[in-house]
């Protein structure tokens, strides 16, 4: 594939679409949203508006981390403070597609119609890529950023037009052309995260102490295997609890599930066949997590599993 003429004609179809419009898109700090970012700014400068939706799911410091990123590339990225609408609208749901399809609605027809309705924009850029469709589309698992490929009309319902650059590729396609738009070499390589963030990664009911207690777990984790090379790593809490010993005294505590993987586009993987003593220094430090005793590893690949849990 031509990466760099594949970044021409997208620059060029965003530039011809949008017209004398305004365009609005959503970075999340993913390869994904990053590679979208930069090719809307280089194609329409001040006529797109981009948001970094903080909706109380993400990582440890990442909304003010990806906002200092983006500014030092020249990038202006506004951070909107949509934690507790999401928080809300997740209350007491606990079946996987009724809490994405919570974040979905919340997302499109809540937030984001809302700043679109402010910024008076016409068009929304997507980064969302081929794996995404295809799961989606059979059945597998419902991505949150597919709309037309599941008969919804985004300018009937939401009021604005989607335009999707990275619809052809794959994850491995994405980093190529994040490269040769000159994105720092560690977003270039960042490990997948999901639209959903951490609501993916906590099976059962999704609240503000089970937010903080994954979100603890998933800092260990990715600390401990920056270094392995692995496609993807995860933390993922259980909705079920195990007798445990703290303090010398009985607790009924939560479990940790630590996900590795190897994979190029996420289609298939394998798992990551990881040293004890690497497995043994991450369950210590996970089990020290407040009201967590048990930490598992997954040796699952997909099929038949899924990357994420939920």
């Amino acid at each position: 594939m031509d990466y760099e003429k594949f970044i021409q004609e997208q620059i060029t179809h965003i530039k011809n679409t949008v017209g004398g419009e305004k365009a609005i898109n959503a970075l999340s700090g993913g390869v994904d949203s990053s590679v979208v970012t930069v090719l809307g700014h280089r194609a329409l400068g001040e006529q797109l508006r981009t948001v970094f939706v903080d909706n109380a799911l993400m990582r440890e410091g990442e909304p003010e981390h990806v906002v200092k990123i983006f500014a030092d590339l020249g990038i202006p990225v506004e951070l909107i403070d949509a934690r507790q609408e999401f928080i809300s609208a997740l209350a007491g749901l606990t079946d996987p597609e009724q809490k994405r399809q919570a974040i979905t609605d919340t997302f499109y027809a809540k937030v984001f119609s809302r700043l679109v309705r402010q910024s008076k924009a016409k068009f929304l850029l997507h980064g969302t890529i081929l794996t995404d469709i295809e799961e989606t589309v059979a059945g597998i698992k419902r991505q949150h950023n597919i709309l037309a490929q599941l008969g919804i009309d985004p300018q009937k319902t939401y009021g604005y037009k989607v335009i999707e650059p990275l619809k052809t590729l794959r994850k491995d396609d994405v980093r190529e052309v994040a490269r040769l738009a000159a994105l720092p070499e560690h977003l270039c390589k960042r490990i997948p995260f999901p639209g959903p963030a951490l609501a993916t990664r906590i099976v059962g009911e999704v609240t503000p102490e089970r937010i903080e207690t994954v979100r603890a777990a998933t800092s260990i984790v990715e600390e401990e295997l920056a270094d392995s090379g692995a496609f993807q790593y995860l933390a993922v809490l259980l909705n079920d609890c195990a007798t445990g010993i703290r303090d010398n005294k009985r607790e009924f505590g939560q479990i940790i599930v630590l996900r590795c993987i190897e994979s190029t586009d996420a289609r298939t993987a394998t798992v990551t066949p990881l040293s004890w003593d690497k497995l043994n220094r991450i369950s210590e430090k996970i089990t020290r997590i407040t009201g967590v005793n048990r930490c598992l590893y997954d040796l699952t690949p997909k099929p038949p599993a899924t990357v994420e849990y939920i």
